[in-house]
């Protein structure tokens, strides 16, 4: 009797096995994604025809614009050097450099930056014009000596055919931290101080022959950097992804 049930669970387990061993996993059926309809085909065309027409509308405006500042004046590059001074242009900056060595132990350094507008006090009431509106440039002259002095240094405005110095003050050759002494409005000195430190520069060749030079070169400055800024614009306007 033990014999036959034995027998009958074993037939049991290998109708078990048998029914497993012809186990198939279930595979789940990929539906393709809906298509759009016409109607979402054709805005989506519109949507994307009158982006196109927009970024086009873009160029062209900048084009023009580009070919106006050609038109009054070709794109030309500033001259690498103006009588002992060399030039570093400083091209996609807002400021260009010029350099010299001066006697024998002498280096001077020359940062200038873009326009700045100056509008006079208004008198008597009277509105201030374009045409009262003055353009000047904004100059640090930086004299080194030798490694054991520090640097003398002028802030000064450049206008059309002047150098007008406004400040003058030593500082060390590491820099500077905090809030140094700069000294008084260079106004306020004596005015035979005031008029030596001008023949001071002169001797260097920093003269009003310089500040209309300097004028000059910061229009075609100006005028390149603008015409490289609107280039740079429409290409980033037609890049596609």
């Amino acid at each position: 009797m033990v014999i036959r049930l034995i027998g009958h669970i074993g037939r049991r387990q290998s109708s078990i096995f048998s029914s497993l061993s012809s186990y198939r996993p279930i595979t789940l059926i990929q539906h393709p994604s809906p298509q759009r309809s016409p109607i979402e085909q054709w805005r989506g065309y519109v949507s994307e025809m009158r982006k196109s027409a927009f970024e086009d509308r873009i160029r062209k405006l900048i084009r023009n614009d580009i070919q106006y500042e050609l038109d009054r004046s070709p794109l030309t590059q500033l001259v690498p050097k103006f009588k002992s001074f060399l030039i570093d242009e400083r091209t996609g900056e807002q400021w260009i450099r010029l350099h010299k060595e001066f006697g024998e132990n002498e280096e001077i350094k020359l940062e200038v930056t873009m326009f700045q507008v100056s509008a006079p006090a208004a008198k008597d009431g009277r509105v201030t014009t374009e045409n009262d509106l003055e353009l000047y440039i904004s100059m640090v002259i930086s004299i080194f000596k030798d490694e054991k002095s520090g640097i003398l240094e002028f802030v000064c405005n450049v206008w059309p055919d002047s150098i007008e110095i406004d400040k003058v003050f030593m500082r060390d050759r590491d820099g500077m931290t905090g809030k140094p002494y700069l000294g008084p409005p260079f106004n306020d000195l004596d005015d035979e101080l005031q008029t030596s430190l001008y023949d001071f520069l002169e001797t260097r060749g920093i003269n009003d022959e310089l500040a209309v030079f300097l004028h000059k070169c910061m229009q075609h400055k100006s005028k390149n950097e603008y015409i490289r800024l609107m280039g740079s614009i429409e290409s980033f306007v037609a890049r596609k992804k």
